[in-house]
């Protein structure tokens, strides 16, 4: 990306940082989550696609060549959009965001393969040692995901994102206690039907420890993690 090749003290550096694409897909995928998800939701959302920009820059691939932009900035962009309230609630958070990504996408234009290269990024964004080997655009939501999480989700490119540009970064989308509320989120959706919190998956372990203990061992780990919420 232009901003790695700058000083993190130049104005024009910390604007490519934060720079979204400018393309009427990204604008319509904005103007599609915006209103449905919390705002501490989507900031997340968005920090995850600077931030796997950022993995992606560490890792030597570029736009264009390794991977579209404009997919990369939708599935970060949807990632959580199965634990929007106006869904229809009936299967885990993962692939109901994927399903409803892939359908806007078919909608907009998108081929098929578009279209399934963001619901299997979406689909497996909390599948650790599965999204790794799905192709690029799995390993880049993932690691973007992964990074705004701080350390409990694991990341091998911690270093991708230096404490000066997370700076930026959280300046321009605050984090507004997203650990909390995007797992009262994915709980809330969980316990809406039984197929929405499958046993040792995310959102099922995610109910029962809130149940159990009153709060997740996630939402735990984060209070010592890079970011702390």
């Amino acid at each position: 990306m232009t901003g790695s090749t700058r000083s993190q003290g130049d104005p024009g550096a910390a604007a490519d940082l934060i720079a979204l694409p400018g393309t009427p897909l990204a604008g319509a995928v904005v103007q599609l989550i915006k209103p449905v998800e919390p705002l501490s939701v989507f900031n997340h959302s968005i920090r995850t696609y600077l931030f796997a920009r950022l993995v992606a820059a560490r890792l030597e691939l570029a736009a264009g060549r390794d991977y579209e932009d404009d997919l990369l900035f939708a599935a970060c962009a949807m990632h959580d959009l199965g634990v929007a309230p106006d869904g229809p609630h009936t299967q885990r958070f993962e692939v109901e965001g994927a399903d409803r990504a892939a359908a806007f996408l078919r909608a907009n234009g998108r081929s098929e393969a578009d279209a399934d290269e963001v619901w299997q990024a979406i689909a497996l964004h909390t599948s650790s040692g599965i999204a790794e080997r799905r192709g690029t655009l799995c390993v880049l939501v993932r690691e973007g995901v992964a990074l705004d999480f701080g350390g409990p989700m694991g990341t091998t490119n911690t270093d991708a994102l230096s404490d000066e540009q997370a700076d930026i970064v959280h300046a321009a989308y605050p984090r507004l206690e997203m650990i909390r509320s995007l797992t009262d989120a994915i709980v809330t959706q969980a316990a809406k039907n039984p197929r929405n919190a499958p046993r040792y998956a995310l959102p099922g372990e995610f109910l029962r420890e809130r149940e159990v203990y009153g709060r997740t061992r996630m939402e735990h780990a984060c209070r010592s993690s890079r970011w702390g919420n």
